[in-house]
């Protein structure tokens, strides 16, 4: 049965199930409220900012309980958001690590709106879906749109509501928004960012739109106080994913993930909740706990496939000690970053350190701010923690988010703290084998997906991470391996053989005649595009440059053409033989590849300019 039809019948059964469930279910049960806010850090008051003006938010809190270190799963919204409806981390689930993919969910997994619904819930979702996942949002909810409501409802019937408020979204930075009570001059510069008009115009307005925000969830709260149903209603307020600032959405680092989630209990219902009302809780959640929450305060017990925790309700489960985030493609640029914090320590891996943090982003580089790091950075007026951006990541990074709150010393080479570094490590690799972590296929490969990559056959995750990290560190005595690695039956294990020797440059040369062979004949075309990359360091580009050529062409996957694409843009005056297929790309229908085209020709064509947008401009409505 194919997934769409799948999901339909979950659904259809839901809806069937609902009134004799409703039946059977205790007579009170809580009401649930979501309000959800895109893209913002906690510039909060209730968070201890000076410059936020947030009293609803602030008011809530005060009646509620605050989680101070909570983090999404991804530093963007499709993915983050996939887990939120799942309970499942996205890259577990391949190919949700990715922005915008279309991942399967497990068999038989339901989201959460479903299991609620089979329960007795009304389930209402207004209006943002977004979720990277092979489902409809009609099936899964009673209803979703911008008329979405819980008065929708029958008589008597609990409901769960979702109201996304995208006032802060990144693009509304993009649009010039009106000044408000925070001025450029009030704000604070991050050390990373060049002291600048735009950046701290960026800074203020993001202030500003975060208090209109605010305003709008007391319209929404005004409104279940009207209904009288503010006594029996929890009401949870938390953001998607991390801020819309320079380094910060899109990012592994704190103003990437770090997000707010506060939780307002009626004292009706205050017995859900393991901590009292106008408390805070230090230990790290992750946005991946809210599936499993908001069906524990149901009452119900949390799906098996779900991997987050309950933080209230009767299946409620200890603290964690750690929350782990995650940076695959974003849109047309490709990355892989991994990442955890027990919230004073941020450990970081860059499984691609060979790309800058810089790669060019078409949708995010309509921000002024981004504009204008990087001319400061062209006409070389930036420092070196300034600098850092644009040029290639280290493989670890370890931060003291107590004494460095932005995360610019990077303590992973200090002795001193070797065992605080070790014992992240070690946490990480825990989690990313307990969840099948999906990151080292590349993208459009078998085995990705749920299912696929549990076949250990296809896919030996202990093997391949140990080779991956190997490759990553760059080490020269590694070397060996991955040569080994490129005649290896299993394109993974070749993916990343040819992965270290492109991490390695010029002293990879050693394996130049069994990267030309991967290059030229490997049956994965995204082996092939990373030996052809690692090729082209030796110093004769031509015959590189034209297979990722014919691999950016037509006849490939999009993902693949993307993949050659960024190989490409990686060589920079080199590609200039291949310009007749990036002209191309950057005509296509195919977002990601029209925007890593248009800005490869404009390169190439000593066209391009910070200031001139790639992104199509009308086509704003984003995630």
């Amino acid at each position: 049965m194919p997934a769409m039809t799948r999901r339909a019948a979950v659904a259809a059964s839901a809806a069937a199930v609902a009134s004799r469930a409703q039946a059977a279910q205790p007579a009170e049960r809580p009401n649930i409220l979501w309000l959800v806010s895109e893209d913002n850090n906690p510039f909060i008051g209730a968070y201890g900012d000076p410059l936020a003006h947030t009293p609803t938010i602030d008011a809530l809190a005060a009646r509620g309980v605050l989680y101070r270190n909570v983090y999404s799963t991804a530093p963007v919204c499709a993915p983050s958001r996939f887990g939120i409806l799942t309970g499942i981390y996205p890259e577990s689930c391949g190919p949700a690590e990715h922005m915008r993919a279309r991942a399967a969910p497990p068999p038989g997994a339901a989201t959460y709106p479903e299991r609620l619904r089979a329960a007795g819930y009304y389930c209402a979702n207004n209006a943002k879906t977004d979720y990277n996942a092979d489902v409809d949002p009609a099936a899964i909810w009673d209803v979703s749109g911008a008329k979405a409501h819980w008065r929708g409802r029958a008589p008597g019937q609990p409901f769960m509501a979702v109201f996304n408020h995208e006032t802060t979204h990144e693009s509304r930075l993009f649009l010039n928004p009106p000044p408000g009570r925070v001025t450029p001059q009030d704000v604070r510069v991050p050390a990373y960012l060049p002291d600048t008009a735009a950046i701290r115009a960026d800074i203020a307005n993001y202030y500003n739109l975060i208090e209109r925000m605010d305003g709008q969830l007391a319209e929404r709260l005004a409104e279940l106080e009207a209904d009288g149903l503010a006594d029996d209603t929890i009401v949870f307020y938390y953001s998607d994913n991390g801020g819309s600032l320079p380094r910060s959405k899109r990012y592994c680092y704190d103003e990437g993930l770090r997000c707010a989630l506060i939780a307002r209990f009626p004292p009706k219902w205050a017995h859900l909740s393991p901590h009292p009302m106008g408390g805070q809780v230090e230990a790290p959640a992750s946005l991946i706990d809210l599936a499993p929450t908001v069906l524990s305060l149901a009452g119900l017990a949390p799906g098996p496939q779900m991997q987050g925790r309950a933080l209230a309700g009767k299946h409620a489960r200890p603290a964690q000690r750690h929350a782990f985030g995650m940076r695959n493609r974003m849109d047309e640029r490709y990355d892989f970053v991994r990442t955890v914090t027990d919230g004073r320590w941020r450990y970081i891996r860059n499984y691609m350190p060979h790309r800058p943090w810089s790669m060019h982003g078409a949708f995010e580089w309509l921000a002024k701010g981004y504009q204008d790091w990087e001319r400061e950075y062209r006409a070389g007026r930036l420092n070196a923690v300034q600098s850092r951006f644009f040029e290639p990541k280290p493989f670890e990074e370890l931060y003291d988010l107590s004494a460095d709150r932005d995360q610019v010393r990077n303590l992973a080479g200090d002795p001193a703290h070797a065992a605080r570094l070790g014992a992240l490590r070690q946490a990480l690799d825990r989690h990313m084998l307990a969840i099948v972590d999906n990151g080292f296929i590349p993208e459009g490969l078998a085995p990705e997906g749920y299912g696929a990559s549990r076949d250990r056959k296809a896919y030996p995750l202990p093997r391949v991470m140990a080779l991956a990290a190997a490759a990553a560190s760059g080490a020269a005595q590694d070397l060996p391996a991955m040569l080994t690695a490129l005649d290896d039956p299993n394109p993974v294990v070749r993916y990343w053989g040819a992965s270290g020797c492109l991490i390695r440059g010029a002293a990879a040369a050693a394996g130049r005649e069994r990267l030309q062979h991967a290059m030229r004949a490997d049956p994965a075309p995204q082996v092939r595009v990373v030996a052809a990359e690692a090729c082209a360091a030796f110093g004769e580009p031509a015959e590189p440059v034209a297979i990722l050529s014919a691999l950016a062409g037509d006849g490939e996957a999009w993902q693949v053409r993307l993949q050659a694409l960024n190989a490409l843009t990686a060589l920079g005056e080199a590609a200039r033989p291949a310009l007749p297929v990036i002209e191309a790309a950057a005509a296509s229908d195919q977002e990601y590849l029209r925007n890593a085209g248009r800005y490869l020709a404009a390169v190439l064509k000593g066209e391009y300019r910070p200031e001139s947008p790639v992104f199509d401009l009308g086509r704003m409505a984003r995630g």
